[in-house]
C-alpha cells in the first residue's frame, strides 16, 4: 500500500465538525468540480465547510439513470475529491437520502447553511430539492441556491432571456480558494455508487469520466477538431470527432458552462483564424446558448417530463402502445439499416450525435406509432450525456407534441443514402450488412442473398405505408377545434424571442418577475397553460425554424 504524502495525511486528518461551530454544507450533485463553483466559493468565504456528496439510493433506482451513468460520476466524483484535497479539504460521500443525511449532522453538530446549485433535474430531483428546502426552514438553516447555467429560476417571461444568458456568461469565473474544511463525525464508509445502479444499461466504450476527461476534451475540440463542425456533425461518421463531445461533462457538472462558452470566446480572439474554424466556434457558441434555452422549458414547466406540451395531443399514442416494435427497436431489429446501426452503436458507446438521435424518435413517433415517454426513458439510460431539459424537450420536437414545431418525419432510408451513402457506417455496426450488395444498400429486405449468407431482417412495418397512417393520425388531431389557440399559449410560454424592426428594446429590468406556480421553486407545480392572446405577435416570438438541427448535448 503506498504511504502518504505529509499533505495527504494532514488532509485525511481533517477535524470533524463540533457543536457549536458555524459550518457550512457544500452539497455537490451535477455540479463536479471545484473550478468556477458559486456554492463552494461562497461557503468558503465565510468560514468551515463539509464539502458533501450524498449517493442517494432511491436517485439511481429511478427508471432515466443507468450503470453507465453512475460509473461516469464516480470517476467525476474522484477527480472532484482530488481538486478539494489540492485545496485543503476532500469530499465526504455519505449513502442516503439527503434529508436524512442532512437531519444527522445537524444532529451532530448543527450546521448554519447548505449552499448548492440549482439543478433542472427530472422529477424526482426536483422533489428532492423541495424536500430538503422545507427541512432547512423547519430547522433554521439557510439553503443557499446559486446559478450555475444560463437557465433562470422563477422566470415569469421570456423578454429578455438572451441578454441575461450573455451577462451571466460574461462575469468572471468563480476562483477556487483554500478551504477550511471539516470532516465527517462519523467513521466514513466506502461507497459503491455503481452498485446502487438497478438499471444495468452500461456501454463498453462510454466517455470517461472527471474534470481532467472534460478538460482535454475541451482542449482537442478548440485546439484541433473545431474545424469540422460546420458540415460535420450530422453524419455519424464524422460527428464522434467533428462534435465537441463536452455533453456529459456539462451534464454533470464536471466543466461549467460559463468556462466553456469563454473558453470559445477567447480562442474567437484569434484574428489569424481560418474562415471554417471561426465559423465552427462561432455556431458551437450559438449551440450552448440553445443548450441552456431547451433547460429552461424543463425549468419553467416541469410537467413537459411527463406530459404532453400541448395538451390538446393527450391520448394521441398513449393508448396504442406496441410491445414488439418497441422490442424491435431497442434490440436493433426494426429492419431499417440506419436505425438499428444507430441502437447498435448507442449501446456501445453511449452516445450518438443529433441528427440521427432525431431520426430514432421520429422513426418511433411516427411509422412505429409508439408515445415518446416510454422510449425516452430506455434512450435516457442508455445516454451518458442525459440532461433532463434538453432530452424531453427534444423526445417532444421531434413526436411532434409540442404544437408549436413542424412535425419532424425522418425517413431513415433517405437519412441512410444522406449521410452514410457508401455504407461504411452501417457495415461497421451490423455485421450482416456485410454481405449485403450496394445494391440493396437502402433497402436489404429487397435483397435475395444467396447460400451461406445472413439474411438482413425485414422491416417490421412498411415504412411508406406506416408513416403515411401516422401522419393522417397526427395532422387530423393537429387541425382540431382549439389547438390553434393552445398552441400560441404554448408559443407565449417557451418560444424564443427575435424582436421585430423597429420595436423598441425592454429594460434591463424588465424580465423579472415573481416565480412561476408552474416553475422550479417552492410553490406547488401547476399545468395550466397561460391563456392564448395576441402578445406572441407583438413580442416577436420565433416559429420553429430556429428549433431546427442543432449539436445539442442531446
Amino acid at each position: 500500500m503506498p504511504v502518504p504524502t505529509q499533505r495527504e495525511a494532514s488532509i485525511d486528518a481533517l477535524p470533524p465538525i463540533h457543536p457549536g461551530e458555524r459550518y457550512r454544507v457544500v452539497w455537490f450533485k451535477r455540479d463536479l468540480r471545484a473550478h468556477d463553483h458559486a456554492a463552494l466559493t461562497e461557503a468558503a468565504r465565510v468560514g468551515p465547510v463539509l464539502c458533501l456528496y450524498v449517493a442517494e439510493p432511491e436517485l439511481w433506482r429511478q427508471p432515466e439513470t443507468s450503470r453507465m451513468q453512475a460509473r461516469f460520476v464516480s470517476a467525476s466524483l474522484r477527480d472532484l475529491d482530488a481538486a478539494l484535497r489540492a485545496l485543503g479539504g476532500r469530499l465526504e460521500i455519505v449513502a442516503g437520502s439527503a434529508v436524512e443525511v442532512f437531519a444527522r449532522l445537524h444532529a451532530h453538530a448543527p450546521m448554519a447553511a447548505i449552499h448548492a446549485h440549482e439543478e433542472t433535474g427530472g422529477a424526482w430531483t426536483f422533489a428532492r430539492d423541495r424536500a430538503v428546502a422545507r427541512w432547512c426552514r423547519r430547522h433554521g438553516v439557510a439553503f443557499v441556491e446559486h446559478a450555475q447555467t444560463g437557465v433562470v429560476r422563477g422566470l415569469r417571461e421570456r423578454d429578455g432571456w438572451s441578454r441575461r444568458w450573455n451577462r451571466f456568461m460574461a462575469q468572471p469565473l468563480e476562483q477556487a480558494c483554500a478551504l477550511a474544511a471539516r470532516s465527517l463525525p462519523w467513521t466514513r464508509e466506502t461507497v459503491d455508487l455503481v452498485a446502487l445502479a438497478a438499471h444495468a444499461d452500461d456501454a463498453a466504450e462510454a466517455q470517461a469520466g472527471g474534470r481532467e476527461a472534460g478538460l482535454h476534451t475541451l482542449r482537442t475540440f478548440l485546439d484541433e477538431r473545431v474545424a469540422g463542425y460546420r458540415g460535420g456533425i450530422s453524419s455519424p461518421l464524422s460527428a464522434p470527432t467533428a462534435c465537441s463531445r463536452l455533453s456529459p461533462y456539462l451534464a454533470q457538472g464536471c466543466l461549467s458552462m460559463r468556462e466553456v462558452v469563454q473558453a470559445t470566446a477567447r480562442v474567437l480572439e484569434d484574428k489569424n483564424l481560418e474562415a471554417r474554424t471561426r465559423q465552427g466556434l462561432r455556431a458551437f457558441i450559438g449551440r450552448l446558448h440553445w443548450h441552456c434555452h431547451f433547460m429552461q422549458k424543463l425549468e419553467s414547466e416541469p410537467e413537459i417530463e411527463t406530459h404532453n406540451f400541448h395538451r390538446g395531443f393527450d391520448g394521441l399514442r398513449e393508448h396504442e402502445w406496441n410491445a414488439a416494435h418497441f422490442e424491435a427497436l431497442i434490440h436493433a431489429r426494426s429492419g431499417w439499416p440506419m436505425v438499428d446501426a444507430c441502437v447498435a452503436m448507442l449501446r456501445h458507446s453511449g452516445w450518438l450525435n443529433f441528427r440521427m438521435r432525431a431520426m430514432l424518435v421520429s422513426v418511433a413517433a411516427f411509422p412505429l406509432w409508439l408515445h415518446w415517454r416510454p422510449f425516452g426513458l430506455w434512450l435516457a439510460r442508455q445516454f451518458v450525456d442525459y440532461e433532463p431539459g434538453i432530452h424531453w424537450s427534444q423526445l417532444q420536437m421531434q413526436s411532434g407534441t409540442t404544437g408549436i414545431n413542424t412535425a419532424r418525419v425522418y425517413s431513415p432510408v433517405k437519412q441512410a443514402q444522406d449521410h452514410d451513402p457508401d455504407g461504411a457506417f452501417v457495415r461497421r455496426w451490423l455485421p450482416y450488412m456485410r454481405d449485403v450488395p450496394d445494391t440493396h444498400l437502402f433497402e436489404p429486405w429487397q435483397w435475395r442473398c444467396g447460400d451461406g449468407e445472413r439474411l438482413p431482417p425485414r422491416p417490421v412495418v412498411d415504412l411508406r405505408a406506416a408513416t403515411q397512417a401516422a401522419k393522417q393520425l397526427y395532422y387530423a388531431r393537429r387541425r382540431a377545434p382549439g389547438m390553434r389557440e393552445t398552441a400560441e399559449a404554448v408559443l407565449e410560454k417557451h418560444g424564443s424571442r427575435r424582436r421585430p424592426a423597429g420595436q423598441p428594446r425592454r429594460s434591463a429590468s424588465g424580465d423579472d418577475g415573481p416565480r412561476r406556480a408552474t416553475a422550479r421553486s417552492s410553490t406547488p407545480r401547476s399545468s395550466t397553460l397561460p391563456a392564448a392572446d395576441s402578445k406572441a405577435a407583438r413580442k416577436g416570438l420565433v416559429r420553429p425554424k430556429d428549433d431546427r438541427q442543432l449539436d445539442l448535448p442531446w
